[in-house]
């Protein structure tokens, strides 16, 4: 098992400083069908269930991950490439974030035993800080956005690991258990639509390279904020606009390092983009309260996507999945 570069082909070990190639091209994993992650490392994982809901006369399935250990569907990519670190022998990581991830992070390193470093945003959540340090991770905040935050923390990588959710595709590996549970709970089937939101991509590109390996896949379908919506504009050949302020935080990315992989999950997989309002974003959260699911605000962005694309109906054998992505407690 190792890292190559996508562009050049160069290999890299696992435990690797680097996070990209010399050459400047992002890294996938290269793992033998029989390799196997380690799975030492555990919180009580559980395959989330799908909970069938309508909402203004459409029927959809929701994939609750906010039911993972600490909340959000980013335990899985945590839990993958923590196992890996500590079988590696990695001592001390560093994660930028707006919260989920890094909160992940810091969950699994200390199961782990590994000193971790969060780097953040300066208007992340409280509730987001709080769950992060209770776990023992030390928090850096920056001055500024999501992406400025990305680029401050390659100083600290240069003496950390750093355990990226968008440049590691150990991340990604464990992402690809989603694909897997949602294929075994439809029946050996894959749903017609899965509808998400996107930031940097990291649940986009595990649902495709999982589904991928099954062998049949969903439309994709991206959702993104209207304030921030680079995946969509370059889906739809519109010109790149600067980042707005929404309230759908975990996915205000402006410059995904991804974007060309992300496009390629869309197209190859015959889905969408779409994006929505702020005001649409609260209005499917009220609709997530009345049916008593507390969801977080990004997760109602996917739920808005979903009923912009079906306004003029949907067949009612459409089978179309939802992942709740996170708990509205943080």
């Amino acid at each position: 098992m190792h890292f190559y570069c996508k562009k050049c082909k160069r290999e890299y070990p696992l435990d690797t400083m680097a996070y990209r190639c010399e050459c400047g091209g992002l890294f996938r994993l290269f793992k033998q069908a029989d390799e196997k992650l380690p799975t030492s490392v555990s919180l009580g994982e559980v395959k989330t269930p799908l909970l069938p809901i309508t909402v203004d006369k459409l029927k959809f399935l929701l994939k609750l991950e906010q039911m993972q250990p600490t909340g959000s569907f980013k335990d899985r990519g945590a839990f993958a490439l923590i196992n890996e670190l500590k079988a590696l022998g990695v001592k001390r990581i560093v994660e930028d974030s707006a919260g989920n991830a890094a909160a992940a992070l810091a969950a699994y390193a200390a199961a782990a035993g590994i000193d971790c470093l969060v780097y953040l945003p300066e208007d992340t959540a409280d509730a987001q800080i709080n769950q992060i340090e209770a776990c023992g991770a030390r928090v850096r905040k920056i001055n500024g956005d999501r992406d400025q935050t990305a680029a401050m923390v390659k100083q600290a990588a240069k003496t950390r690991y750093y355990a990226s959710h968008v440049y590691n595709p150990l991340f990604f590996e464990g992402m690809k258990s989603m694909a897997y549970e949602i294929y075994e709970q439809l029946g050996q089937q894959v749903p017609d639509y899965i509808f998400m939101p996107v930031g940097n991509g990291s649940m986009l590109l595990g649902l495709y390279y999982g589904f991928v390996e099954i062998g049949r896949l969903p439309k994709l379908v991206a959702v993104q904020s209207e304030s921030c919506q680079p995946l969509c504009q370059a889906f739809h050949n519109q010109p790149i606009k600067k980042t707005g302020a929404t309230l759908a935080q975990s996915i205000r990315v402006g410059n995904p390092p991804r974007l060309a992989e992300m496009l390629a999950a869309l197209r190859n997989s015959q889905g969408n983009a779409v994006a929505v309002t702020d005001e649409e974003i609260m209005e499917s959260k009220k609709n997530f309260g009345e049916q008593g699911i507390y969801a977080a605000i990004t997760s109602a962005a996917a739920l808005a996507g979903a009923k912009k694309f079906f306004q003029g109906g949907k067949p009612d054998n459409y089978q179309v999945v939802i992942p709740l992505t996170g708990t509205g407690l943080k």
